[in-house]
This record gives structure tokens, C-alpha cells and sequence, in this order.
């Protein structure tokens, strides 16, 4: 499929959205500076493309009972693809595991975590996390406060 050449309404749609994904598209319209229809349009495409991949609600961890936000930053024993490809998999089945990413350098995966509480943090370290297969080393870091959370890529305008 051969993408499509963003232009400044595309990306102020883009902008828009990723600010605020329930907004109308007449609203959206307005911002960008086009009419109802062909904004939907471009909205419509942007999509096919695979410039949005989907809508989601940002949700409040501390109102749903998640005390601890933490880091874990993970070392495996061999970084062969089928063996990160495994850990990848077993990290899928990790409620507690929000994001995953295989890095460059001294660790191989850094995971972002959200638990109930301090207890429910360490059992899943010590019971899930340092007993997989693969596991060489494990490093943690609670988070104290976030200082900025902005989901998504800047947009240029």
C-alpha cells in the first residue's frame, strides 16, 4: 500500500487527535481548518494508512487501586532471537507488564509496571520475573511521581 504524503492539515489532524482522541469531528474540522466531510475523510485515511493505529482512554492508576508505577530492567543470558522472541511471548502474559521495550547496550528489555501495591511488585518480581526462563539479572526502580506524560510522537505543525 503506498502511503500517503503528509501535509499541515494531516498533521494537525494528527496533532488533534493524539491530544485529544474523543474530540468531534466537527470540532476536529474546525481546528484543521477544513469542512465536516473531507476532514472525516482525511481522518479515515490517516487510519488505512496505519498513521493511527487506534483511540484509547487514559486511565487514572491511583483511582483503580494501582499504587506503585515501577521499571524493571532485565538481562538475559543469551540474546539469541528465539530466545528473545520467548521472553517477549512470556511478557505478553503479564497483566502487570504496561509497556515493553528491547533495548540497545547493557540491559536487554526495560518494562513498565503497574502494581496494587508494594507486596504485589515484589511477588512478581521475585515469582515471575527473576524465575524466567532467560533471566541473567533484574534491576527495579519505583517511580516517585511522573513529571511529564505525553503519550505518542510530536507532531509537527
Amino acid at each position: 500500500m503506498q502511503r500517503i504524503k503528509l501535509d499541515a492539515i494531516d498533521r494537525r489532524i494528527l496533532h488533534e487527535l493524539q491530544a485529544e482522541g474523543r474530540i468531534t469531528n466537527v470540532e476536529l474540522s474546525h481546528r484543521a481548518k477544513i469542512s465536516a466531510p473531507p476532514c472525516l475523510r482525511r481522518v479515515r485515511a490517516l487510519e488505512q494508512q496505519g498513521f493511527i493505529r487506534g483511540y484509547h482512554a487514559d486511565l487514572d492508576p491511583k483511582a483503580l487501586g494501582y499504587e506503585v508505577m515501577a521499571f524493571a530492567f532485565v538481562g538475559l543470558n543469551s540474546q539469541a532471537e528465539p530466545d528473545l522472541k520467548a521472553f517477549e511471548a512470556q511478557v505478553l502474559q503479564w497483566p502487570i507488564v504496561r509497556e515493553c521495550y528491547m533495548m540497545s547496550g547493557e540491559i536487554d528489555f526495560v518494562l513498565k509496571c503497574a502494581a496494587k501495591d508494594l507486596s504485589e511488585w515484589q511477588s512478581f518480581v521475585t515469582e515471575k520475573l527473576t524465575a524466567a526462563k532467560n533471566v541473567a539479572s533484574v534491576k527495579t526502580a519505583l517511580t516517585i511521581r511522573p513529571s511529564k506524560r505525553e503519550p505518542g510522537v510530536p507532531v509537527e505543525l
